[in-house]
């Protein structure tokens, strides 16, 4: 199993030793290269190829945050941890939505350090115990909250919105889709609850504004 290759970005050079001794104990980590602020994290990257950068949150210079979502733009695969002495909600938040994987505090202990590095190397999301759940609830609500409104609805949903909008009664939507009018009513009522629209004009301009309905045929 190949090695984790490891970038360690801090302003502080004391840290950045420490951390360097604790996963050179490591069998499957390697330490590749070190950086004390942003744009060096940047150029070490593109020089060394890491697999996972440890990336201090506050470093003077280009900052953690902005050096997460630069990485991540030019690296999509890179996997990055932050680093902080803050459990506060914002900054984990503004890290997660930077495209770090994971946001560890740094009075954590070899062995949660050990475990987050191995945790995001395979694809996980990891963060320190202290920061509570309510934030990745808000986290996924404000990543939701961000897409496509028609990706809220079924496939089924969207075509009977569609018929909807062109003027079709539920008689013509279940004869048209082969299901039960009761079926295309439930469908109904779920669509306006779920986009939270409450009755058919409103279904309409729905529709005719994310392009479900061709107004120039």
């Amino acid at each position: 199993m190949k090695p984790i290759r490891i970038l360690i970005a801090d302003d502080h050079t004391l840290l950045r030793d420490g951390i360097r001794a604790i996963l050179e104990s490591l069998d499957d980590v390697q330490v590749v290269a070190e950086a004390s602020d942003g744009l060096e994290a940047i150029e070490m990257a593109h020089k060394f190829q890491p697999s996972l950068v440890l990336m201090d949150i506050g470093m003077s210079g280009m900052n953690g945050l902005d050096a997460t979502a630069q990485l991540r733009k030019e690296f999509p695969h890179l996997k990055i941890v932050m680093l902080s002495m803050h459990a506060n909600e914002e900054y984990v938040l503004q890290a997660l939505r930077a495209g770090a994987a994971g946001y560890l505090l740094k009075d954590a202990r070899k062995q949660e350090l050990t475990f987050a590095i191995k945790s995001v190397a395979e694809g996980k999301t990891y963060l320190s115990p202290q920061v509570s759940r309510h934030v990745i609830d808000r986290y996924i609500s404000s990543v939701e909250a961000e897409s496509s409104p028609l990706e809220q609805i079924t496939p089924r949903q969207r075509e009977i919105l569609k018929l909807i909008a062109e003027g079709r009664s539920n008689k013509e939507i279940a004869h048209v889709l082969n299901i039960s009018i009761k079926t295309v009513d439930t469908h109904r009522t779920q669509l306006m609850e779920r986009l939270d629209i409450h009755d058919v004009a409103g279904l309409v301009r729905f529709a005719i504004k994310n392009g479900l309905v061709n107004l120039n045929r």
